[in-house]
């Protein structure tokens, strides 16, 4: 889907989700947001563009319904974000494993190699309505995985910082220690790809680029 910008300077945004780093993400960006979560059935076998953006228009339309019961619906001035983050090896997604053993094969099969990690980006306008356009992209950076030795594979499941993340790891924790090298935009691997938000909703990078500190 072709994308369009919405120009909402004092829209109120709501995030659908419910992930940490997301709204790490925005609250870094010194935004103000409402949070739903949503809860969808994601699909998980098909084409890796196609899963994550409808698995992100499912989220969308869920947080589209929910914010119309939790907001005043008189407010039409009002963007819905929600994102599919996950991990892509040989054309499949390996989502987020079930338990330390799918935990360690998914590293096991990543060690070495070259992953893609894919967003699925669909902002929606929230007027009280549930059938508003929904506007999506699809960002792709690549990582280069560590051939990881037993001891480093060991500690990180350990750890436990593989639990709930796409790929059995989080690039911004412990999980840099796995990584190589990467290409792309960092915040995509992180969960919220900034380029392609800003491309959406450039008002909502108006307040930050005028902090920005003079060179």
């Amino acid at each position: 889907m072709a994308a369009a910008a919405f120009h909402a300077p004092a829209a109120r945004i709501i995030l659908a989700s419910g992930s940490p780093r997301r709204h790490a993400i925005l609250t870094g960006l010194g935004v103000e947001f409402e949070v739903v979560k949503p809860e969808v059935e994601e699909l998980s076998e098909g084409d890796p563009d196609e899963l994550v953006v409808e698995n992100a228009c499912r989220k969308a339309r869920a947080g589209l319904e929910q914010s119309a019961s939790v907001t005043d619906r008189a407010t039409a001035s009002r963007l819905v974000i929600a994102c599919d983050t996950d991990v892509a090896l040989d054309g499949s997604l390996l989502g987020k494993a079930a338990g330390e053993a799918q935990a360690r094969r998914h590293l096991e099969a990543l060690s070495g190699r070259t992953h893609e990690v894919l967003s699925g980006l669909v902002v929606a306008p929230a007027g009280g309505r549930t059938d508003a356009r929904l506007e999506s992209r699809v960002v792709r950076s690549r990582v280069a995985f560590k051939t990881l030795d037993g001891g480093l594979l060991n500690a990180y499941l350990r750890s436990g910082e593989w639990r709930g993340k796409a790929g059995a790891y989080a690039i911004q924790g412990l999980g840099s220690m796995l990584v190589e090298r990467i290409e792309g935009d960092f915040s995509n691997i992180v969960g919220l790809p900034l380029g392609a938000l800003r491309e959406l909703i450039p008002a909502l990078f108006a307040s930050f680029s005028h902090n920005w500190p003079k060179p």
